[in-house]
């Protein structure tokens, strides 16, 4: 199967996603879970220990800053779903504005970070990675209180891990999924939406909801 940028979309926007078996793997198929991993926006769990890490870690938060730095950090590991054909996929609609990155940096080295696309006031949650202690947490808690604060009613993660289940997230129905899905891509957010963004503020505000 090969895919183009409209009918990725396509298939986000009815409730399946694209993946592949491995790094090196040709062919992509369609995957489409009995259950699917969302995050609540107002569900997630900042532990007084990753809020201490957030306050001290001594990191910068940026959006956009390296779309494919971040894709290939997510994709330097021995077992990657995502191929050549999907890197450059995600590399396509990014610079046509509906895939977005948020960056953990260190000094000048790219750390951490997460992507995903979005449709609507819905962000499909891709992938993240981790280079120093808590990165990929530090991440998704910047990266869910932008999507509160730009509108988002649904954050779609996919799968749920006992690292997601640990910050939050939760698992739904395959209807009750496109139920929320098809109320999502019919509103409207903006992810780049300009946001001052301070470890204090993001904390505060995920606490009051936690």
């Amino acid at each position: 199967m090969s895919l183009s940028p409209d009918l990725l979309l396509h298939g986000y926007s009815i409730g399946i996603f694209p993946m592949a078996e491995h790094r090196n793997a040709a062919e992509l198929f369609w995957v489409d879970p009995k259950f699917r991993g969302v995050f609540p926006l107002d569900g997630f769990h900042v532990s007084r220990s990753l809020a201490r890490r957030i306050r001290k870690c001594g990191f910068s938060v940026t959006i956009n800053q390296d779309f494919a730095g971040v894709v290939d950090g997510c994709a330097d590991r021995s077992d990657t779903w995502i191929n050549a054909e999907l890197r450059d996929l995600y590399l396509k609609i990014h610079h046509s504005g509906q895939a977005h990155s948020l960056e953990i940096w260190e000094g000048d080295q790219l750390v951490g970070g997460v992507f995903g696309v979005t449709l609507g006031a819905a962000f499909f949650g891709e992938s993240m990675f981790s280079r120093r202690k808590d990165a990929s947490k530090i991440a998704l808690a910047y990266l869910v209180d932008r999507l509160r604060q730009t509108g988002f009613r649904l954050f779609d993660t996919q799968f749920l891990t006992a690292h997601l289940a640990s910050l939050g997230a939760i698992e739904i129905p395959r209807s009750q999924y496109r139920k929320e899905l098809e109320e999502a891509i019919n509103a409207s957010a903006d992810f780049t939406a300009p946001l001052a963004q301070s470890a204090e503020g993001v904390i505060q505000r995920m606490t009051q909801t936690s």
